[in-house]
Order: structure tokens, then C-alpha cells, then sequence
């Protein structure tokens, strides 16, 4: 009998994953998909993926097929409603760049004062400002992962 490699903390990955929102706005809908294109590729973590979504690979071995849902508590976490923040037209300039031109729906990235990089999502323009969501498109969400474990290192 041979014995096949199984998920560890450490383990380099290359899976097929689709990831299916099965709560709140967009409910059904598939978030991301692999299966149709390339296998993806997890280095186990470094982040890549949450902390929930990697519990639930460990111990699994190559050739595993399997789903799981998780909670927002174990993905990306519940909505943060003080991640909705108001950003004046000149720091939008700043961050975004003068010409740039933005709608509803669009993710806009932003430097940190500490030189890193994040993004949120503009929700409504005026003549003043902006609103934008910084909380993770799939935050507050509970999610379906279906999973084809194609290789394990």
C-alpha cells in the first residue's frame, strides 16, 4: 500500500477550488472558480488563504475531493461596519491619482502610511467624497469550498 501525502501546516498545494457564497447579497453565486482553467497553488501558511480555510485542508491527502462550509468566523470574518469609511475627494486624488475616473462596485487600492497596499470598494461618489467598504468582499459570509487536492509537497 503507498502511502499518500497528506495536508500539513507547511505543505505546497496545487488544488482545483471554487468557492460559492452561501449567505447574504450574491447567495448561489460562485465566487471563484478553477476547475474551468489551471489548478491553483497554496503554499500552507503564509496567509494565502484564511486560517479556517487551511484548517479544513490539513490532514486531507492528495486525491481528496471534498466540500466545506464555513462561518464567517472561520473564513474571513464578520463584517466590520467601521471599515465603511468616508474619504475626502483630495485623498481620493492622492492615493488614486488626479485623471482617475471610478463607479459604484469599483476596488480602488490605497497606499498605507507604512508604505503597504490596501483596497476597498467605492460604494458612492459625490462632489465632497467617497464611501468605501474596506471590509473583504467575503466577509460576514458563509461559504461553500469545493476542493480537488491534486497534489500535495
Amino acid at each position: 500500500m503507498t502511502n499518500l501525502p497528506t495536508v500539513r501546516e507547511d505543505s505546497y498545494l496545487t488544488l482545483h477550488y471554487r468557492i460559492v457564497i452561501q449567505s447574504g447579497p450574491g447567495a448561489g453565486s460562485v465566487f471563484i472558480d478553477t476547475f474551468d482553467g489551471r489548478p491553483a497553488t497554496l503554499q500552507m501558511g503564509v496567509g494565502q488563504w484564511a486560517p479556517g480555510m487551511e484548517q479544513a485542508l490539513l490532514g486531507k491527502v492528495e486525491g481528496d475531493c471534498f466540500s466545506v462550509e464555513l462561518q464567517p468566523s472561520e473564513a474571513y470574518g464578520d463584517r466590520n461596519p467601521d471599515l465603511v469609511q468616508r474619504i475626502s475627494r483630495q485623498m481620493l486624488a492622492e492615493h488614486a491619482g488626479e485623471d482617475e475616473s471610478f463607479d459604484a462596485g469599483d476596488l480602488v487600492s490605497f497606499t498605507a502610511p507604512n508604505g503597504g497596499q490596501y483596497s476597498g470598494i467605492l460604494k458612492e461618489l459625490d462632489d465632497q467624497g467617497a464611501v468605501f467598504d474596506f471590509n473583504h468582499p467575503l466577509a460576514g459570509r458563509v461559504l461553500r469550498i469545493d476542493i480537488d487536492l491534486l497534489g500535495v509537497i
